[in-house]
């Protein structure tokens, strides 16, 4: 009787330890992407394909293309990432989750020049794209997407 009674507790803070260890781990997406308008426009990243009609509506532009990124596995929802490119960086600091979604601080550097700070809310069920600086004759969008 003690055994069976040992052998279920042990099952039990098994179940409950393996249900901790896979609660809040998503993996957040972050993408500087570089929208503009070209004659011929190249196919869209595949990171941005279901984002693609939304983005050309919002902004106007046809062409979508990935300068840097990152992807980051949250297990507690308070980590902390960079995505960055050759000229920019988007470095996130996630300040908790919630059963929506996650608080970001958010920080955009241009070489090392702070360009943005803000703080966000990133839902779980939809994307949250942010427009940033013009580049050349395109903009500079910030993009994070919970998979």
């Amino acid at each position: 009787m003690q055994v069976r009674s040992l052998l279920l507790t042990v099952v039990v803070a098994l179940v409950m330890s393996t249900a901790n260890s896979t609660r809040g781990a998503e993996t957040v997406w972050s993408g500087l992407v570089i929208a503009d308008n070209v004659a011929q426009p190249s196919t869209t990243p595949s990171e941005l394909k279901r984002l693609e009609q939304a983005l050309k509506e919002l902004f106007g532009y046809n062409q979508f293309n990935i300068i840097g990124q990152s992807s980051k596995t949250l297990k507690t929802g308070e980590e902390d990432w960079l995505a960055s490119s050759k000229y920019f960086s988007l470095h996130v600091d996630s300040r908790g989750e919630t059963s929506a979604g996650y608080h970001l601080n958010l920080k955009l550097y241009k070489e090392k020049e702070l360009l943005l700070e803000t703080e966000a809310k990133l839902s779980k069920s939809s994307p949250l794209v942010i427009k940033g600086p013009q580049v050349g004759g395109g903009q500079l969008l910030l993009v994070l997407i919970v998979e």
